[in-house]
């Protein structure tokens, strides 16, 4: 997290290059120390020492397990203040009060117990805990879960399909109010079963019911009647309904939609669901979704592999980009597709590997995107780790303050370019700047002295 005070000293905490003599001085300021606890890898000895000289219990959190070694970790655990010594296991714990997701490794380094000792720990919470990050748990402490007398931690062992819920196991949980929900999401369901989850009026547990991959189309067709848009559109994405009911379903939720409905707006909009179904099915019942008026078939349409190249060259120039941009992460998607759609549309940065990662990406264009009218697009650029400086320039001039911290970023900067960076009125881009591994020592210097570091 930057500093909006001092984002050079936060960065310079993370940057990788620092020495050690740099991260020490470092250790005396609060984003300093911050920068620090950000870095990647084991710390020095002496580094930690002066961290625990300097810093407070938010500061030794992040001295724990690899990241020091076990002579540092045997003086935390000797050290006088208590504060320090448990901050932590203090940090863990109170994670796992607040049911906030932590890792199994943490966990066990908290606890000081195995992770098998952990998932029958008395805290009903702790066993929560394990039954939410350790997902290739075995079977038999699965069902010591699903045993368990407390519902919360019953809850978190089936909130995953992994390691899921063995069929002897489903009619109980099923009858469970504290799980059937989540199973009634992806287990297989006979009919009674189905039956007795329907009688239930739960609006939840209904739209839980629709999306399950499983049902048969006895099931499907007695969902049709029930008046929730979520469970409209699952319904009409299922394998079982003919192209005139989807039409219809469809219909309705749009007409919802029109009138005002958030919930009809979520179903239409906001909801990820899709017909995964399509992806197994055979060819010829996949090409008659190519002309599917509704987005989600196409979508998933173009994440199968093996259409003929007449499909793709439909599915390139489909009218939602969402659809053109699945299609185009098949293998041999041809370089001009990659290119035109990129130069047309940016790329989607929290989705990897990026289209421009694709091998077929022509990467020698990435440069030419930098007079492209997009900011989205201009940023691209950066991803050639060898852009030239005028290019650099150009980008570190623009008024979009993500820009210039790619170009803080950038391996390619220059000394003067990452100097001006540095003192960027936007603290991210200071921060970045600062946190660049190109940062000489004389640089970092300066920035210590100008602190009165």
């Amino acid at each position: 997290m930057t500093s909006l005070d001092h984002p050079q000293l936060s960065g310079l905490g993370r940057n990788p290059s620092a020495p050690q003599d740099v991260l020490v001085r470092l250790a005396t300021h609060k984003a300093g120390r911050h920068g620090i606890s950000q870095r990647r890898g084991r710390l020095e000895d002496v580094v930690v020492d002066a961290l625990l000289a300097q810093g407070d219990c938010n500061t030794a959190v992040a001295l724990h397990g690899d990241r020091i070694s076990p002579e540092m970790r045997r003086r935390i655990a000797e050290h006088p203040d208590p504060a320090i010594r448990n901050a932590f296991t203090d940090f863990v714990r109170d994670m796992v009060d607040r049911k906030v997701q932590i890792g199994i490794v943490d966990l066990e380094e908290a606890y000081g117990q195995p992770r098998m000792m952990l998932a029958s720990a008395p805290s009903p919470s702790l066993r929560a805990a394990v039954a939410r990050t350790w997902h290739d748990r075995p079977l038999t402490v699965q069902m010591d879960l699903l045993a368990d007398p407390d519902p919360q931690v019953r809850s978190a062992a089936t909130e995953h399909r992994n390691p899921g819920v063995p069929p002897e196991w489903r009619e109980r949980c099923l009858a469970d109010p504290a799980v059937r929900t989540s199973l009634a999401r992806y287990v297989p369901l006979t009919s009674e079963q189905f039956a007795q989850l329907m009688r239930h009026e739960e609006k939840e547990l209904h739209q839980a019911v629709a999306g399950n991959p499983h049902l048969s189309a006895e099931m499907v067709a007695q969902l049709l009647g029930i008046d929730d848009p979520l469970v409209r559109v699952a319904v009409a994405l299922s394998r079982h309904v003919d192209a005139e009911t989807r039409e219809r379903l469809y219909a309705l939720v749009e007409a919802e939609r029109a009138d005002g409905s958030i919930e009809a707006e979520v179903a239409l909009s906001w909801n990820f669901a899709e017909p995964g179904w399509l992806r197994e099915a055979p060819l010829d019942e996949q090409m008659s979704y190519l002309d599917c008026p509704y987005t989600p078939f196409r979508c998933a349409l173009a994440s199968c592999h093996d259409l003929p190249e007449e499909a793709w060259r439909r599915l390139d120039s489909d009218p939602e980009l969402a659809v053109r941009r699945a299609a185009a992460r098949r293998p041999n998607t041809p370089p001009e597709v990659l290119e035109g759609l990129v130069r047309a549309h940016g790329d989607v940065l929290h989705i990897r590997p990026l289209l421009v990662d694709h091998p077929n990406f022509p990467r020698d264009v990435l440069r030419t995107f930098v007079d492209e009218p997009s900011p989205n697009v201009r940023y691209l650029a950066l991803e050639d780790p060898e852009l030239p400086l005028p290019h650099l320039q150009q980008l570190a001039a623009a008024t979009e303050p993500f820009l210039r911290r790619g170009v803080a970023r950038h391996p390619n900067v220059t000394d003067v370019l990452l100097e001006r960076l540095l003192g960027d009125p936007d603290p991210q881009v200071a921060d970045d700047a600062a946190a660049n591994s190109v940062l000489r020592p004389t640089q970092m210097y300066r920035i210590l002295t100008a602190a009165g570091l």
